[in-house]
């Protein structure tokens, strides 16, 4: 019985180890990209409570083999955001007071949850320069707008289908446009800024779909994608954040930084996992930072529990025109290629958000 239970615990971690590694963009094949690390801690437990156990046969090595091969695989992925990977964000030497950090708060607020006070008291207490919100209906803006109407520059588009978005800044916002990049149901936030030392930059936020198991993923791939090719043209230092639904390791994130060439300021300090904030042992990081080289990181940290799914998460970043950034590798032609092409059939579709009902 036991020999049973150590062979379904090995096949199952491997099965759901070796499933992403297959080019299908499908809910059911992409949601495994995101439990790596619970993956990894799985078999890596097993595997001692196996050795422990004084395996004496050769099914109970197979097993254990199955159980190492499923942790090695996992940790391919997850050791780039550890202190044992190198960092491509440098360490920024300025102070939270310094003119050129900005301090960005991103948080999907989770369009049901109507405890405001919560954000709204740790706005009050981080004072982001520029803070942007997900999932905001005309509930969330109205009652955000009021707490923060000393914040002169807003952009705003609340939907009651959970793809609404709201943003406010201290900063000079010189334009701020609403785009649907790829469904006219689901907004994107393209503004520039300019800080306190008169230094322009470019933002992007996105919020693309969830990776369902009855549908593919290929809306959000595309719009991560999309908001890549954007940054390859860029004029001015650019950062692109949001609640991407996908995680940092995934064959998607990967290629939009090497076709952007933004960094991750949490490659070799650590995940930062910002979902699920109810369920300690199921988080990964779905929100996310990209910056560009002018960038330095200053601090990240993620914020108290606020009754969303989702942690805030804040990050101060200084810009230095001479900071010393390690860069993505260059893209490839397939990465072009694979881009066009998922970017191309989305364009075709006329379809619904997924999820768009799920809050009501």
């Amino acid at each position: 019985m036991i020999d049973y239970i150590f062979g379904a615990i090995a096949s199952l971690c491997l099965l759901a180890s070796l499933l992403p590694l297959l080019p299908i963009s499908h809910g059911v094949v992409r949601v495994f990209d995101f439990g790596r690390l619970q993956i990894a801690t799985i078999a890596i437990l097993t595997a001692i409570i196996l050795s422990l156990s004084q395996p004496d046969d050769s099914l109970d090595l197979v097993f254990l083999v199955m159980l190492l091969s499923t942790f090695i695989i996992q940790a391919v992925f997850i050791i780039r955001f550890t202190p044992l990977w190198f960092k491509q964000s440098a360490k920024s030497n300025t102070t939270s007071d310094d003119g050129t950090v900005i301090r960005f708060l991103i948080c999907n607020v989770k369009q049901g949850n109507r405890d405001y006070s919560k954000l709204i008291e740790l706005l009050r207490e981080c004072e982001p320069d520029i803070f942007i919100l997900m999932e905001t209906d005309q509930a969330w803006t109205d009652a955000i707008n009021d707490a923060f109407s000393h914040y002169p520059h807003t952009l705003t588009c609340p939907q009651d289908n959970s793809y609404g978005m709201f943003l406010a800044s201290r900063l000079d916002m010189i334009s701020g446009d609403i785009k649907f990049l790829l469904n006219d149901k689901i907004p994107s936030f393209h503004c520039t800024f300019q800080n306190e030392d008169d230094q322009q930059f470019d933002l992007i936020s996105i919020h693309p779909d969830p990776p369902v198991p009855n549908s593919d993923t290929k809306g959000r791939d595309a719009e991560i994608l999309i908001a890549g090719k954007i940054a390859i043209d860029r004029k001015r230092p650019m950062i692109i954040t949001g609640d991407l639904n996908d995680v940092a390791w995934s064959t998607t994130t990967r290629r939009f930084m090497r076709l952007s060439q933004l960094l991750d300021p949490r490659q070799g300090r650590g995940m930062y996992n910002s979902f699920d904030a109810r369920f300690p042992f199921l988080r990964w990081p779905l929100d996310h930072i990209f910056h560009s080289e002018e960038f330095e990181l200053v601090n990240i940290m993620r914020q108290p529990f606020i009754g969303s799914d989702h942690f805030p998460m804040m990050y101060e970043l200084a810009l230095n025109f001479s900071a010393k950034n390690t860069t993505p590798p260059d893209a490839t032609k397939n990465d072009f290629d694979e881009a066009n092409e998922v970017i191309d059939t989305e364009k075709k579709r006329d379809r619904n958000p997924v999820g768009e009902d799920w809050e009501k």
